[in-house]
C-alpha cells in the first residue's frame, strides 16, 4: 500500500499510479474519514487534480515530490486559499505562496488544503480553536497536540503523506509524538518564513510532519536555503544522510532531573528507548539539564511574549472577543513588558547559551522525551493553561538556544497512548540527526501513524568512504560516454544518478568529443540537469582535476536534495554562441536525439 512519499513517489514514476488518482485518494480518505476539524480550508478537488494531471508534462526525474499530497497548516500562506492563524477576524487572501510552498510545488508536491491549529499557534495542545478540536486518530480522547493539530492528524490519519506546521516552542514536536509520526524541527533560517504569520519572529521555524525520518528530510531538500524575502533566513548545508556511527555519544538529563508529573508509563518508556540507543550502540553520558529547563522558563516568563502580542495587537485593542480567550490570555501579557525586561532576558539567555554550548562539545546530540506526559482532551479543557505548560517542559528552550530537533515514535504505551522521544543538538546539524533517528525508528519496529501500517525497510544510503571525494559528472564522463574511462582508469567507483537543483544551464560546446558545459544561473531560474556521482580516492581527484582542459572547471553543483558537491561547471565565456540544451534535461537525452 503506496502511503510513504518514497512509496508514493516511486508509484507514480513507475506508472502503477498517477499523481492524480493519489490526489483523488487523499480527497476520498478526507471524506471517509469525517472529521471536519482537521482542515480549515480545501482546496477545490478538481483543481487540484487538474494540477496533478499537468505534472505529465514534466520529466518525473527533476521532481523529488512528483506528485505528493501535502497539508500546510494555515499560519502559513498558500496562494488561492485563505489564511486564518485559526482566527476568523484576521483572514486575508494571500496573493503568493509563501517560500517554502513555492519550493514544494517546484518539487512536484500538491498542495491540497489548510489544516487547524491552536489560535495564532500559541499552544501545545490543539484545542484552541474556533474550527474545532482534531480527533486523535490514535486514541479519540486523548488531545491531538499543538499548535499544529491538524498537520499532524493528517499525516497520522493517512489523508497525507506530509504535512508543513511551525515550531516556535514545541508545536512541530508535541503532536509528532502524540500521533504517532515523525516531527522535523528545523535549525532556525533552514527553511524561510516569509509568508509565515509569525508566533516569535525571531524564534519561529516551518516544521515537517511525516510518516518516516526519510520522508520529513526529502521535504526539508527541496524546502532549505537562504531566502531574500526572509531576512532571518540561513546559507548553511543541509549536509547528507549517513551510516550510522560507530561511536556515538547521546546525552541524558542526570539521575533526579527529569520529570514526568507522576506519569509512570511515560517514565517507563523513556528508560526502554535508552535501552534500545545502548543496543544500538550508543554510549549515553549524563549532562545538567538545569540550564535548559531555566531557559525554558524565559519563553513564557521573559520578554517574547511581546513579540506574540505584536502580531495580533491591533486585532486584540479593535476586536478583543475575535481571540481566543487563553490565547488572549497569554498575550495581552507581552504589552506589559519593558526594554529593560527584554535586555535583562538576553543578558541571561547569552550566559545560559554558552553553559548549554558546554554540554553538547563532548555529544553528538541529546535524548529526551517529546513530552513527559500526555492528557485527554477533557483534562485539557478543564486545566488549560497549567497542562499546556508541562507539556512544553522538554521543547520550550529549544529554539531559543538554537538547536535542531527531530521527534521520534518510541513506543505504544500499554494504554495505547503513544509515547516518543526527541534527538537535540546545535543548529547545523539537521542531516546528522537524521542519521541516527533513522535508525532508532526503524528499530523500534512500531507501525506508522494510526493505521497500524508496517514500517518500510529503511533505504540504502550510498556510502562515501571518510578518504574518498564525490563529483559529479553530467557529460562526456558518463557511465557508457566517451571519456568514462578516464573516471574507471582512476578506480573511481558510481555512487548514484542524481539531478541538481533547477539553478543551471546546459549547453552543447564545441569540441572534439561533444562535450557538455553546465553553468549556474540565478537559483529557481534554471534547469534540474541529470547527472552521475563518483566517487574516488584524493590522490585521483587531484590527477582527474588537474587534467581537466578548459574551458570546464571544477566548482560546487547543488543537487535538487540540497545537496552540494564538487561536480563538473564551464567557463562562461564558453557559452557565446553555444546551443542551449537545457530543456533535454541532461546529456544523455540530447545524444540520444542527435543520433536518432
Amino acid at each position: 500500500m503506496t502511503e510513504t512519499v518514497a512509496a508514493i513517489s516511486a508509484a507514480h514514476r513507475a506508472g502503477t499510479m498517477t499523481p492524480a488518482q493519489t490526489i483523488a485518494r487523499s480527497y476520498q480518505r478526507i471524506r471517509e474519514h469525517n472529521d471536519p476539524a482537521i482542515f480549515i480550508s480545501l482546496r477545490d478537488e478538481n483543481d487540484a487534480i487538474a494540477e496533478a494531471e499537468r505534472l505529465a508534462t514534466k520529466d518525473p526525474a527533476q521532481l523529488p515530490l512528483y506528485g505528493v499530497p501535502v497539508a500546510v497548516k494555515d499560519n502559513i500562506d498558500v496562494k488561492g486559499l485563505p489564511t486564518t492563524a485559526a482566527c476568523p477576524a484576521f483572514s486575508y487572501l494571500p496573493v503568493h505562496d509563501s517560500t517554502a510552498v513555492a519550493k514544494l510545488r517546484e518539487a512536484g508536491a500538491i498542495i491540497i488544503g489548510k489544516t487547524n491549529l491552536d489560535q495564532f499557534a500559541t499552544g501545545l495542545v490543539g484545542v484552541r480553536s474556533p474550527y474545532g478540536i482534531p480527533k486523535n486518530p490514535v486514541r479519540g480522547d486523548l488531545i491531538p497536540g499543538g499548535s499544529s493539530s491538524g498537520s499532524a492528524v493528517a499525516v497520522s490519519a493517512g489523508l497525507v503523506p506530509l504535512a508543513l506546521g511551525t515550531d516556535t516552542a514545541g508545536s512541530g514536536r508535541v503532536p509528532a509524538m502524540l500521533n504517532n509520526i515523525v516531527g522535523l524541527k528545523p535549525s532556525l533560517g533552514l527553511i524561510s518564513t516569509a509568508g509565515l504569520v509569525p508566533a516569535c519572529r525571531t524564534l519561529d521555524c516551518i516544521s515537517v510532519f511525516s510518516l518516516t525520518v526519510d520522508d520529513a528530510m526529502a521535504a526539508l531538500a527541496v524546502m532549505a536555503g537562504p531566502d531574500g524575502a526572509d531576512p532571518f533566513s540561513r546559507n548553511r548545508p543541509l549536509g547528507d544522510l549517513a551510516a550510522f556511527p560507530t561511536q556515538l555519544k547521546l546525552g541524558i538529563p542526570r539521575n533526579g532531573q527529569l520529570i514526568f508529573f507522576g506519569d509512570r508509563a511515560s517514565e517507563k518508556a523513556y528508560g526502554e528507548a535508552l535501552k534500545r540507543w545502548e543496543a544500538l550502540g550508543a554510549t549515553l553520558v549524563e549532562f545538567d539539564l538545569e540550564p535548559f529547563y531555566e531557559t525554558a522558563r524565559l519563553l513564557y516568563e521573559g520578554p517574547w511574549v511581546a513579540e506574540r502580542y505584536l502580531v495580533i495587537r491591533n486585532l486584540l485593542a479593535s476586536s478583543p472577543d475575535a481571540i481566543h480567550p487563553v490565547t488572549r490570555e497569554i498575550t495581552a501579557a507581552g504589552a506589559r513588558l519593558t526594554a529593560a525586561d527584554t535586555f535583562s532576558a538576553l543578558y541571561r539567555l547569552q550566559a545560559l547559551r554558552a553553559s548549554t554550548a558546554r554540554a553538547f562539545a563532548q555529544l553528538d546530540a541529546v535524548v529526551l522525551p517529546t513530552a513527559p506526559t500526555i492528557y485527554s482532551t477533557a483534562q485539557v479543557l478543564a486545566n488549560p493553561v497549567e497542562l499546556n505548560s508541562r507539556l512544553g517542559t522538554y521543547t520550550n528552550f529549544v529554539n531559543l538556544l538554537d538547536l535542531c530537533g527531530l521527534a521520534l515514535p518510541a513506543a505504544m504505551r500499554s494504554d495505547g497512548a503513544p509515547f516518543g522521544i526527541t534527538l537535540l543538538a546545535p543548529a547545523g546539524r539537521d542531516a546528522d540527526l537524521a542519521s541516527i533517528g533513522r535508525a532508532f525508528h526503524a528499530d523500534t519496529k512500531l507501525p506508522i501513524g494510526a493505521k497500524s501500517l508496517p514500517q518500510p525497510p529503511l533505504a540504502a544510503i550510498p556510502v562515501v568512504m571518510p578518504d574518498e571525494i564525490p563529483i559529479a559528472v553530467v557529460g562526456a564522463h558518463l557511465s557508457g560516454m566517451a571519456l568514462n574511462g578516464e573516471l574507471t582508469a582512476l578506480d573511481a567507483r558510481l555512487l548514484e544518478e542524481a539531478v541538481t537543483a533547477p539553478d543551471y544551464k546546459l549547453y552543447a560546446l564545441d569540441t572534439t568529443p561533444p562535450k557538455p558545459g553546465m553553468l549556474r544561473v540565478e537559483a529557481g531560474q534554471g534547469t534540474a540537469i541529470k547527472l552521475e556521482l563518483w566517487a574516488m580516492s584524493p590522490a585521483a581527484f587531484g590527477t582527474f582535476v588537474a587534467a581537466i582542459p578548459p574551458p570546464m572547471s571544477i566548482g560546487t553543483v547543488r543537487l535538487a536534495d540540497g545537496r552540494e558537491v564538487k561536480g563538473f561547471l564551464v567557463e562562461p565565456a564558453a557559452i557565446n554562441g553555444a546551443k542551449d540544451i537545457s530543456a533535454y534535461g541532461g546529456w544523455r537525452a540530447f545524444m540520444a536525439e542527435k543520433a536518432s
